[in-house]
């Protein structure tokens, strides 16, 4: 049996090395357009600040260790330039010298990844402008921060590679600004949680510019002019386009095999394309989102590992895996915090038409005695029956491994009373004896089981001044810190005592820091008579964090 593959990097290599591991009697050909056929585009930022000091880090694997160990062909520098499903052969390019020659195949495995997005706007064939998916674009860029020494860039786009490359600029030195297009940085997050990230750029000294767009970029003799939609300019050494990425299926789509509606090569469960001989894996596939059933795009490393291992099951021992979709789960450093989230958010819950309930919680990485905590800001999603659809979480230290627990509670069908439930290892070092983890849900819990009532800080803002009684019931040293306006402080120590001076037919509002006197101050306030109390999710931390001046002021423009 004869099997090429198209594309390496994670979902192709990791098929070849699978389908070898499977059967040593296959014949392998992986054809890979670029020079290295497997390396970590993950890491690709982290060299640019010489956080990852070696570039040789980056490859996990060579062409020459797949010829040795796994006995492929590897065929690198080469392009695919047809499929004939018919005759089964694949037209291919050997780049350096030109020559073009047909491949024969038994079975063949389409992994062409995803290509940055670079929208038709002038100037964008500037020297100075840059994107970043692989290690030939990591080596332009490398090469411009040695010989040109540029102390400005402008960053587009404010996804996860958008962060973490402004990130490592300006780690590197660089007065750097992050453009995004929208009101928020990080789509995979909500707007209050993308708030804690983006307080936290402006504090490193990342300038942010939201709800603005690229118009164009403008040479001039020692430096770019860039353009935005809303007439500000911004001096550029070095620009970044970090817009996004699309599939790559230029390739499949002029073979006539099936795109799907997102734009991404359909395949069925085992990962197999319209041809019955063909299977595709990685960023150019469409899948289904775990929880809303939807197909979407999810270009994700950890999804293509494990389509490329099933990928090569099926081709060998006939189609007998399935895939079971991909939830999304993901995570990414912003300077000091780590960002992590799985399943959908609040927008996606919407767009998908399914009814959902929203709790926020901070809690401490551990033990609060021990030096070290860290404060984690956790978001949990979950349908009115106590069904989990999904978490963000923000913090120093733990993100992460909360982030992990939700996500394998939802991949086991686990509700949010399971959360609460949850026997999770506790010693003062590594957590709490109720975890992040446990108290989510517990709120969650309390929340369905009419134990408590809550408000989103978004409601609360757009409510009329006065309409509510908003009583504060922190201590008088954090009110004087901050507080919302309209709000009354009573302590919640003082607040039975001082149940006189409140109406309890008006609707009531309580707020504390991050929500858990809030709550003993709404079951105080229910068990007294009052009818209509809700507590704020999140407190003051989270209304703080949400209310703020998201972007930077205007001092980043021409000078």
């Amino acid at each position: 049996m004869k099997i090429v593959i198209i594309g390496g990097v994670a979902g192709g290599a990791t098929a070849a090395a699978r389908i070898r591991r499977n059967d040593e009697r296959a014949q392998i050909v992986m054809v890979e357009r670029g020079p290295y056929v497997s390396f970590a585009n993950c890491g690709l930022p982290y060299h640019i600040s010489g956080t990852i000091a070696e570039r040789g880090q980056l490859l996990v694997a060579t062409a020459d260790l797949f010829r040795d160990r796994y006995r492929v062909d590897v065929r690198a520098e080469t392009e695919a330039l047809a499929i004939d499903r018919a005759a089964k052969s694949v037209r291919l390019r050997n780049l350096a010298s030109g020559e073009e020659y047909d491949e024969r195949y038994d079975r063949l495995l389409l992994a062409p990844g995803a290509e940055p997005i670079r929208p038709p706007l002038p100037g964008l064939a500037s020297p100075r402008v840059f994107s970043l998916r692989n290690l030939p674009d990591l080596d332009r860029i490398m090469a411009h921060l040695t010989t040109q020494a540029p102390r400005r860039a402008v960053v587009i786009g404010g996804g996860f590679i958008g962060v973490e490359v402004a990130e490592n600029l300006v780690e590197r030195g660089l007065a750097t600004v992050l453009v995004e297009g929208t009101e928020q940085i990080l789509a995979p997050l909500d707007y209050e949680m993308a708030a804690i990230v983006q307080t936290h750029l402006r504090d490193k000294g990342v300038t942010l510019s939201l709800d603005d767009k690229l118009a164009r970029v403008e040479d001039q003799a020692d430096t770019s002019i860039v353009h935005l939609a809303s007439g500000r300019q911004l001096a550029a050494d070095l620009v970044v386009l970090a817009i996004g990425v699309r599939p790559e299926t230029q390739l499949a789509r002029e073979a006539g095999l099936e795109l799907g509606a997102t734009g991404g090569i359909r395949v069925d469960e085992h990962l197999r394309t319209s041809d019955v001989s063909i299977w595709a894996v990685g960023d150019a596939v469409e899948v289904t989102q775990t929880i809303s059933g939807r197909q979407v795009l999810i270009p994700l490393a950890g999804p293509a590992n494990r389509q490329g291992r099933m990928a090569a099951d099926n081709m060998v021992f006939g189609n007998t895996r399935s895939y079971r979709g991909t939830l999304g789960t993901a995570i990414l450093k912003a300077f000091d915090l780590g960002v992590a989230s799985t399943g959908l958010n609040e927008k996606q819950l919407i767009a998908a038409g399914i009814d959902y309930r929203a709790t926020i919680t901070h809690g401490g990485s551990h033990a609060g005695y021990y030096p070290g905590a860290r404060q984690i800001s956790l978001k949990l999603l979950y349908s009115p029956q106590g069904r989990i659809l999904g978490a963000q979480a923000v913090g120093e230290v733990g993100a992460d491994k909360r982030i992990d627990v939700i996500a394998t509670a939802i991949h086991g069908g686990m509700s949010v009373d399971d959360l609460a439930e949850l026997e999770l290892a506790y010693a003062p070092p590594f957590g709490s004896a109720k975890d992040p983890v446990n108290i989510a849900g517990y709120v969650a819990s309390n929340l369905l089981d009419g134990s408590l009532e809550s408000i989103d800080w978004r409601t609360l803002a757009a409510m009329a001044p006065g309409a509510v009684q908003l009583i504060d019931v922190r201590s008088a040293a954090e009110v004087a810190l901050g507080v919302i306006p309209g709000s009354r402080h009573i302590d919640v120590n003082e607040l039975r005592d001082r149940l006189g001076e409140l109406d309890p037919d008006a609707p009531t509002v309580v707020t504390c820091q991050v929500g858990m006197r809030g709550y003993l101050a709404y079951r105080i306030l229910k068990q007294s008579g009052f009818k209509d109390v809700k507590n704020l999710s999140g407190g003051y931390k989270t209304w703080a964090w949400a209310v703020a001046r998201q972007a930077s002021t205007d001092d980043f423009e021409l000078e």
